[in-house]
């Protein structure tokens, strides 16, 4: 939480990642630590609680989807009316029925009606005190003034997809979860017993964010985003995995001795992610399985065939905690450090590109190292206009030559085995040209040509010199006469080929 927000300068959210080393200063800077913080502190709260009792018996407490028993807060009952909402605005903007390859284009009438309303929309869903925040003057240009909720508009609108690509993914959700922390920081959420309101920022507002983004993906066909594939975790999401996990794992007392291995008693097994009725069952109380489920719902065919990764995790014996290790640190590797995901994310006031004092040192990865590099500046020398150019009064200047240079005018080609003679004099040229006996001069023959002249020599590929078999109409009877096609006209002695006369012609016209 800030200290001192009444006197906090806000700055609008800049886009700062455009290299690989940029994504380098990101993983030390001051932003990705409050990233990973709170990540972190919302994955804690999920773990199951063990109840301490003064007797020798300990009670189970864990966190469901859909679990009346878990309170939330006014902040989180407002941002779920605030999603519901945005859920509504989508029979505002049905889809276009009409052919298409990727994406629907109405998500883009949607996105355009979401980015007129959101201001109005947070001014009447987020706490006043979230808002109220003085705006200072950014420094850099003092009639403009930025408030808490610039900052946080710009964070909400960059988690819905992109209304450009048509496209939705894990850079998309990392938006939302930076909005959130936005709040946090702000105040927005009551200060309350540890966990118990990151719980409810988890299943009270993270599920219905993703439901929304469901209903989205399934109405308008966003595409993936950055997705690797079947060789990603999943085509669109990944927090689900992380606090659908934790809800798994073994219980805890305490935030400070999270497990790395095991699972709570009556878990689910985590191979039965394979098993279609399993997960139909699991995904009404589980985040984990509701991401599994939703997979089931858009892709047909085996399991471990359209997701191999996810196929692949469900082998691991360790347990449910030991899967969760796993999810964060694949968050990091696959999220945090990936220029395609993380290039978009802004960064403001209340995600700052600062470096973090108390960082360590980052070691540079092969993958670190195949990160896209800085692009060199070329200078492009200006040239100096002195009017249209005329070719025509140019030679062909070869690429040596020297600037400057008056090219010869239209001086022709010397021939190969022409010797001693200096093409660049037309003079010297034309006279040795001249002394050359007429009919001596090398002439370019077709390839079959000789010396004797005349039509080219028959080959013995050339058909026979006989004359090739009618094909008769399907339609003519056995005995009736055919013609045959004429004989190709033939010159006479004086050279000359007769005329081509027309079907019609009679025998007595001239």
């Amino acid at each position: 939480i800030l200290d001192n927000a009444s006197t906090h300068t806000f700055q609008p959210p800049t886009k700062r990642i455009n290299d690989g080393d940029d994504v380098q200063f990101f993983l030390s800077s001051r932003a990705y630590t409050d990233i990973v913080t709170f990540m972190c502190q919302l994955n804690a709260a999920m773990f199951p609680r063990k109840d301490t009792v003064r007797t020798s018996t300990f009670h189970t407490r864990t966190w469901q989807l859909c679990d009346d028993n878990i309170p939330f807060s006014n902040t989180v009952v407002r941002l779920q009316e605030l999603l519901k909402r945005l859920e509504n605005m989508i029979e505002e903007a049905l889809p276009d029925m009409g052919p298409r390859r990727f994406g629907n284009v109405s998500f883009r009438k949607w996105y355009a009606m979401v980015e007129e309303r959101i201001s109005g929309l947070l001014e009447e869903y987020l706490p006043p005190e979230v808002l109220e925040h003085e705006a200072q003057h950014n420094g850099k240009n003092k009639d403009a003034q930025v408030t808490a909720k610039d900052e946080l508009q710009a964070y909400l609108m960059g988690s819905f997809g992109s209304a450009q690509r048509l496209d939705y993914g894990t850079g998309h959700e990392l938006s939302f979860l930076a909005f959130l922390g936005c709040i946090w920081k702000l105040g927005g959420f009551p200060h309350a017993e540890a966990g118990v309101e990151e719980r409810g920022v988890v299943l009270g507002v993270i599920e219905p964010y993703l439901t929304l983004i469901r209903r989205l993906i399934l109405t308008y066909t966003l595409e993936p985003a950055g997705s690797h594939g079947v060789w990603g975790l999943d085509d669109h999401f990944f927090i689900p995995y992380i606090f659908g996990s934790a809800q798994l794992a073994p219980a805890i007392a305490s935030v400070e001795n999270i497990p790395t291995e095991g699972s709570l008693a009556d878990a689910v097994d985590p191979a039965d992610v394979a098993k279609a009725g399993v997960v139909e069952h699991e995904r009404k109380t589980n985040m984990y399985f509701s991401a599994i489920g939703f997979i089931y719902d858009v892709k047909k065919g085996p399991f471990w065939e359209h997701s191999p990764i996810l196929f692949d995790i469900s082998g691991i014996r360790a347990g449910w905690a030991k899967i969760n290790k796993g999810m964060l640190k694949m968050y990091n590797a696959e999220v945090l450090s990936k220029f395609p995901v993380i290039q978009h994310f802004p960064f403001g006031s209340l995600f700052v590109w600062e470096r973090d004092p108390n960082a360590v040192q980052q070691i540079t990865s092969i993958h670190s190292k195949s990160q896209p590099k800085p692009k060199e500046q070329f200078i492009v020398p200006q040239q100096t206009k002195t009017g249209l150019r005329n070719p025509m009064h140019e030679g062909v200047k070869a690429p040596w030559a020297a600037v400057g240079a008056q090219g010869a005018p239209f001086v022709g080609t010397a021939a190969p085995w022409a010797k001693g003679v200096n093409i660049r004099d037309p003079e010297k040229f034309e006279s040795v040209r001249s002394s050359i006996p007429r009919g001596s001069e090398p002439t370019t023959g077709a390839p079959w040509a000789d010396s004797r002249g005349g039509p080219p020599p028959r080959s013995r590929r050339d058909p026979p010199n006989t004359t090739a078999p009618v094909t008769a109409a399907p339609s003519a009877k056995k005995g009736d006469q055919v013609s045959l096609p004429a004989q190709a006209p033939v010159s006479d002695a004086r050279g000359v080929v007769p005329s081509t006369r027309a079907p019609w012609a009679q025998d007595s016209a001239p």
